[in-house]
């Protein structure tokens, strides 16, 4: 199978199962060398002193919680012009595209950031669509990690109702797709140093009107 046909193939499954399940998870979204790249980004950036003690909460009340959430995380920049990121957009516009052809969901935009656990970090259960906000429509994960193996926790543990749940395991090149509005979900103590790109696409707001648009800020 070509690339191309490939990432069709690829579009095609995440959308058939966000129309079915409301979730879509598909290993291996991006290519090695992509993701090793958009690792390496996010370690320089972390050195530099990019990245931030992650917070909860939204505008003026939004606050550090280490007993909420113990990541560090850093904004995409859409102006930023390192290849793996310039793929990483690329990816994630022709999926943009693909959903709104085949579910009609309105999407206009993505804001997503590198997300960076230390080892025993985790992130308590959360919905990631605020109460009196509903922009985000699709929350978005892709997994940039080595070798990653189930004894190194870390796992998204996504929670279906009813009491059930489901675990994916943070590996490399896994893209993690789900209804903002409908699955609460939580990561589970990490054993290892655990590298991820988090974000949602959004509906329209008020003066934005470009993808990949700049984050809302307290």
């Amino acid at each position: 199978m070509s690339t191309a046909s490939a990432v069709d193939a690829a579009l095609s499954r995440v959308c058939t199962a966000i129309a079915e399940h409301g979730m879509a998870i598909e290993p291996e979204f991006l290519s090695a060398p992509v993701v090793s790249g958009l690792a390496a980004e996010a370690r320089r950036r972390d050195a530099a002193g990019e990245f931030h003690a992650a917070r909860v909460g939204r505008g003026h009340e939004r606050v550090e919680r280490r007993d909420v959430r113990g990541d560090r995380t850093a904004w995409l920049d859409q102006r930023a012009s390192v290849p793996e990121e310039i793929a990483l957009r690329a990816a994630l516009e022709k999926l943009r595209f693909a959903l709104n052809q085949s579910q009609l969901l309105g999407l206009l935009s993505f804001e997503g950031h590198y997300a960076i656990y230390p080892t025993g970090a985790f992130y308590r259960r959360h919905r990631d669509r605020f109460r009196d906000d509903d922009a985000r429509v699709l929350s978005c994960i892709l997994y940039l990690n080595d070798d990653w193996m189930r004894v190194d926790g870390g796992a998204l543990r996504i929670h279906l109702g009813g009491g059930q749940a489901q675990d994916v395991l943070p590996i490399g090149g896994t893209l993690v797709c789900f209804l903002a509005e409908r699955y609460e979900h939580e990561v589970l103590p990490t054993s290892r140093e655990r590298f991820a790109v988090t974000g949602w696409f959004l509906r329209r707001r008020p003066g934005t009107d470009e993808f990949f648009s700049a984050p809302a800020r307290a």
